[in-house]
Parts: structure tokens; sequence; C-alpha cells
């Protein structure tokens, strides 16, 4: 009898502390935009001045907004998640932090949560170009005039929180490959005084010679989930916005996208090489999900067809999640119920390989007199985007 107790202990708690597969059928993978850069925390007027991440010293001063960050994911409680906007710092002071004194606490009791598996890269934005980028006559290094847009490096930074192993020994990111690299790329061109388009083309030859096309950075990153190996494609292009009549955001949003497009496509990713200088795509049989506010909108964007790029993808998956918060939110727009923005577009996705079974998606938004409502109604509770999130069948 004493063999028995013992053992039904040993397996009470190797159940209890094992990975979610044994509890649960399926797994819930999510992306969230989590707006954690200056512009929370900066005035506005203030940003060209900051010359480094303010969210290590917000993260000590138990910082409202990060609160609510965090009551979120314990409220969806994601296995695997992709945070867009949130610094590339040290680690010690940064994600770390992060998972310690939030994720792990309970927020509003709800029950901790915690990831021990991690992913983080360094990305363009901020880092300084010695070029005239906006071409207003001044070149800065800093904000229009960055290899990405930001105020100092590592702003708008992505990272992976997982509670399975992430193999990231066989990570592939594409931080480094050259726009001018991508066949048949689009080039912007300088309009004239009546916004007419001419020949010139808006960025140099010595401009394109090192120019990224990642505004922050393009990753592959698997994750093993018992003996199954699923790759997160994890990205966040460049608003197609904030630009002029040349388009330069909107064609570096595009083929962002497109450079996504076609890592999944065979034949067509022959000319992509990663940071190692290891050329081609995904493997065809290889299962993924690409994660990111992908700051595209199906039927809207700077460049026709951008996110049709992949919702049309044969290889892709679109279960489009929804919320009924979002409808609520625009009663009036056409498929409001699919945003994920509260300034009404459907812009970050979660979208799986064709191979892999979804049980449930959505978007947690929400509607008044619903748990989390509060973090939807006031201004800088948490933030302007909302968490996607799709259960996949193991």
């Amino acid at each position: 009898m004493g063999f028995m107790r013992s053992f039904l202990l040993s397996l009470a708690i190797f159940l209890m502390t094992s990975n979610s597969s044994f509890a649960s059928d399926r797994i819930r993978i999510a992306t969230f935009n989590v707006s954690m850069d200056a512009s929370n925390y900066v005035e506005y007027e203030q940003l060209p001045k900051v010359t480094e991440s303010p969210v290590p010293a917000k993260l000590a001063d138990g910082h409202p907004q990060i609160a609510g960050i965090a009551e979120i994911l314990q409220r969806v409680r994601p296995d695997i998640v992709l945070l867009n906007e949130f610094d590339y710092v040290d680690a010690e002071r940064g994600i770390n932090v992060f998972i310690r004194d939030y994720l792990r606490q309970s927020q509003n009791g709800l029950d901790p949560i915690n990831y021990p598996h991690v992913y983080m890269a360094p990305v363009n934005t901020g880092l300084p170009s010695p070029f005239d980028l906006n071409r207003d006559g001044e070149a800065t290094g800093r904000g229009n005039d960055a290899w990405g847009f930001g105020w100092y490096p590592g702003q708008y930074g992505m990272v992976i929180l997982s509670r399975y192993p992430l193999l990231t020994e066989q990570a592939r990111t594409f931080q480094h490959f050259l726009w001018k690299d991508m066949p048949g790329h689009h080039v912007p061109k300088v309009p004239d005084e009546n916004g007419e388009l001419t020949e010139q083309h808006w960025y140099s030859d010595e401009v394109m010679g090192q120019f990224p096309l990642s505004s922050k950075s393009h990753w592959d990153v698997p994750v093993k989930v018992g003996n199954k190996v699923i790759h997160l494609l994890a990205a966040h292009p460049t608003p197609p916005g904030f630009d002029g009549p040349e388009n330069r955001n909107g064609m570096k949003n595009y083929d962002e996208i497109r450079l996504l497009r076609d890592y999944l496509t065979p034949g067509l990713n022959h000319y992509l090489y990663d940071d190692k200088g290891v050329r081609g795509g995904l493997q065809k049989d290889a299962s993924f999900v690409v994660l990111g506010d992908l700051n595209a909108a199906p039927d809207s964007g700077g460049i026709d067809g951008a996110i049709e790029q992949l919702l049309e993808h044969p290889r892709v998956n679109d279960v489009k999640p929804m919320s009924k918060g979002g409808k609520r939110h625009s009663p009036d727009h056409d498929n409001s119920e699919y945003h994920t923005a509260a300034w009404r577009k459907r812009v970050d996705y979660v979208l799986p390989s064709d191979d892999l079974i979804v049980k449930d998606a959505g978007v947690f938004w929400p509607i008044k007199g619903q748990q989390g409502y509060r973090l939807m109604a006031e201004r800088g509770a948490s933030s302007d985007h909302r968490l996607v999130w799709i259960d996949i069948r193991l």
C-alpha cells in the first residue's frame, strides 16, 4: 500500500507539472500587440528626445497599463504567444521582469501564468541609418531616418513566450535581408510638385545597397509540441501610411508580407537568405503558424492585395477569428466582428498551415458586462490592439 500511495502521489505531481498536452487535447497560440513602447509612457512631443527604451523603468514602477496586458494574458492563457511592440532590451531588465513581476503574479484575482521558454532577437527599428530616408533635407539617423521607424534601437521589438520548448538553435531570422535582393520588389518614385510620380527613384542605389526589408525582423522559430514541430513565423511589417504620394511605406509593407508568402512557397523562396547566410524557405511539408501585427487589412492598405498574399495562400487556413466586442465597437462597419484594433481594422493575424486542425478561435474583445471589459473601455488600460488566438488540436 505504501508503494501504491507513493506511485499515485508521484503520478499526481507529474500530471500537475507537465505540459498542458497531458490535460487537454489542444494548444492555444496567440498574437498580441501590447503597445509597450515609448509612445505609451512618454508625451508625444518628447518622443524625438527619447534615446533608450522607457520600458524597464515602467516595469519597475508597476505601471497599470502593463498590469492590464498581463491580466489579458492570464484571462486568455495562451500556451504560446507573440508579443509585438515589446521593446528589445536586455532580458534581465525587460521580459524577465515582465514574467516575474506581472505574469507570475495574480492580476485582478486571476491565476498566475508562467512561460519558461522565451525567444527575443534584435530588430531594425530605431537603428540609425546615415541617410536622409524621408528626403526632408536632414539625415538625423532617428525616426523616419532609422532603418525601421523608431526613436531608439529596439523600439517596437518582438518576443515569443511559450510553455513548450522553443528550438532556438534552429531559429532563422531575416533582420538583414536586403530589400533590393527581392526579385521584382517595389520601387518608390519621387513625386513632382503636383504629386505626380516621376521616374526618379526615392531611394538611391547607395541607400538600397544597405536597406533591410524588415522594418523589425522576420523570424522562423520552431516549437516542439509533443512529437510535433510547428514553425512560428513572426513579423511586424511597417504600417502602409505616414508617407506621401510615393507610398514608400505601403510598398515596403507589401514586400514584407511578400517575404512571408515566398517563404512558404517552394519555387519562389530560392532568393531568400537568413542572417546566417542559409538560403531558401520553409519545407513544403512543415507545419507553421504565421503570427503578428501585419499592418494590413483585407481590401485595404497601401498596396492592393498586400494581406491577401497570405490569406489566399494555398498552404494557409484563415479561420477568421472574431469577437462580439468588435461588432459592438463598430456596428455600422462591414466585417467589424473580425477587427483586431480599436481603430477599426483587422491587422493582427494567427494563420495556421492547412494541415493543422483548428478547434476554436477568437479575438479577446469582451463586451459590457463581461469580465475584462474595463481593459477595453478605459483609455490606457491595455493596448489599442486585441489579442487574437486559435486552438489547435494536438
